[in-house]
């Protein structure tokens, strides 16, 4: 493949994506990224606290997750889980990841739509832990019953999730593939909970994506606006369709 075709095929897989992200930053620079700024400042915040002599256990009470705590209390504690970087894995590379994913999404599809996501994967993740841990180690889906004292924090469902979302709706479906695709070879090369989460995460996102697809399919058929909680809303920031992007499937409706 030429120069010529290895570009083409770079704008027809990412030129919607980057041209979306491009114009929000130029026109209202980080005016446009209020939720990841705000997300990458509380999880830098936790990672001070938490590494204090008097920090941990504040930290502990209010964002560390279990599997073998009470159901009432993971689902309390998910929603600060998501920005308490693990203690056992650099706090920069989560860091990045918000910065990056969480910054993409929110200029592509809105900040609560982001942070909706968000949680939603995070959740799937949690509770999969559950349900994980009852399978046992012998089962394909299963992992050992030590896995239940697991800290499970982060934001890595959260930005698996969202990738696989975000590139999806803006059209960059070999990037989408190529995501789910690392996310199976992490799980085969190294059987853990963290990875298995990562995969309840990204059915989680697709699920979301196929709800997201009905919505257009309803919204092309003349039906009725999308509603505040729709993850689909006419007008957003992204380049208009055209007829060949119409069958690849851009985000003109996501923000």
């Amino acid at each position: 493949m030429n120069r010529g075709a290895l570009r083409a095929a770079a704008r027809r897989e990412w030129g919607p994506l980057f041209t979306t992200v491009r114009t929000a930053l130029v026109s209202k620079k980080w005016r446009a990224v209020p939720l990841t700024l705000g997300s990458v400042a509380l999880t830098a915040c936790f990672q001070i606290v938490q590494n204090q002599s008097w920090g941990l256990r504040p930290v502990h009470d209010i964002g560390f997750v279990r599997a073998m705590d009470p159901l009432w209390l993971a689902l309390l504690r998910t929603p600060l889980s998501l920005f308490v970087p693990a203690l056992d894995l650099p706090v920069w590379g989560a860091l990045v990841q918000i910065l990056l994913v969480f910054g993409m999404a929110e200029i592509c599809i809105g900040w609560w739509r982001t942070l909706l996501i968000s949680y939603v994967t995070t959740l799937a993740g949690t509770l999969y832990a559950r349900a994980a841990i009852s399978f046992g180690p012998h089962n394909v889906f299963g992992v050992k019953a030590s896995d239940a004292l697991i800290v499970d924090t982060g934001p890595s469902a959260a930005v698996v999730g969202l990738a696989v979302f975000v590139c999806w709706r803006l059209g960059a479906r070999w990037t989408t593939g190529a995501v789910i695709v690392g996310m199976i070879i992490e799980v085969v090369a190294k059987d853990n909970l963290a990875g298995k989460e990562h995969l309840a995460a990204i059915l989680a996102a697709l699920a979301l994506c196929a709800l997201a697809a009905w919505q257009d399919r309803r919204l092309q058929r003349g039906g009725p606006p999308s509603r505040p909680g729709s993850l689909v809303r006419a007008g957003s920031g992204a380049p208009p369709m055209n007829s060949s992007s119409r069958r690849r499937g851009p985000a003109q409706r996501l923000s």
